[in-house]
């Protein structure tokens, strides 16, 4: 995967998401990490009264939200409509959830932007992450933030390296990303739209768009053919595609 395919454009479809102003004058989507809490301090007071209700200093959760009462959150953070948090969550603040999206139970975030209809939905970790439009992780999947040796978060491109300048850095998850069950995401790793991780992967460095991830070494393109086969292949591999 080559830098200029891991731009915004290429891998996130911004209107989905409440927070699509703040990726404006930035090429790259992990540019903007640090700067979500302040974005979130600064969006909440302008989220009209009528559909959030804001609950301590800094949290803005949407009327439709559900919310399960057992969860423990922090803020900055917003939860938009008609998404669903369930129990015993833990959003540590710099969170926001996009419209239709699904935490699950015992899920951990941070510093994070879920896009609308994202799921994360059993026992994941997202940290320093961004996912992006319906893209998914399967139970137990989790963001590795920070290198073993806290050294900064390179990310890995075919064309050569590209220091973030970032200790903590997860994953960028593009649109309709489906991550299998168990799987962990490196610091850095960039995986593209369309593209589904088996289970239990440790995925280092970057996996293009429209590709089946089955090892470091063994990463396949993705054929054009009727939705019926198209079932079938990859069924036949431990992966569904949902209509």
């Amino acid at each position: 995967m080559k830098l200029e395919q891991m731009t915004i454009k290429e891998l996130l479809d911004t209107s989905h998401t409440i927070a699509e102003r703040l990726f404006d004058g930035h090429v790259y989507p992990w540019e903007v990490l640090p700067d979500i809490r302040a974005f979130i301090e600064e969006m909440g007071p302008l989220l009209p009264e009528s559909e959030y209700k804001k609950i301590g200093k800094n949290i803005w959760i949407h009327k439709t939200a559900k919310v399960a009462p057992t969860i423990a959150m922090g803020g900055p953070m917003i939860i938009c409509s008609k998404a669903e948090v369930r129990q015993s969550a833990f959003l540590r603040g710099g969170v926001i959830i996009g419209e239709g999206a699904v935490i699950g139970n015992s899920c951990e975030l941070k510093n994070a932007i879920i896009f609308d209809g994202a799921q994360v939905p059993h026992f994941n970790y997202v940290g320093d992450s961004i996912l992006g439009y319906k893209a998914h992780m399967g139970a137990g999947a989790v963001t590795s933030n920070v290198k073993s040796d806290k050294s900064l978060v390179k990310v890995h491109a075919e064309n050569g390296d590209v220091t973030t300048g970032f200790k903590k850095f997860g994953a960028i998850l593009g649109d309709k990303v489906e991550v299998g069950c168990n799987s962990v995401l490196n610091p850095g790793t960039v995986v593209g739209r369309n593209s589904n991780i088996y289970p239990l992967s440790s995925v280092r460095g970057c996996v293009p768009a429209d590709s089946i991830y089955k090892n470091q070494t063994e990463i396949i393109i993705k054929e054009e053919r009727e939705p019926e086969d198209a079932e079938q292949e990859l069924v036949k591999g431990g992966l569904k595609v949902v209509k």
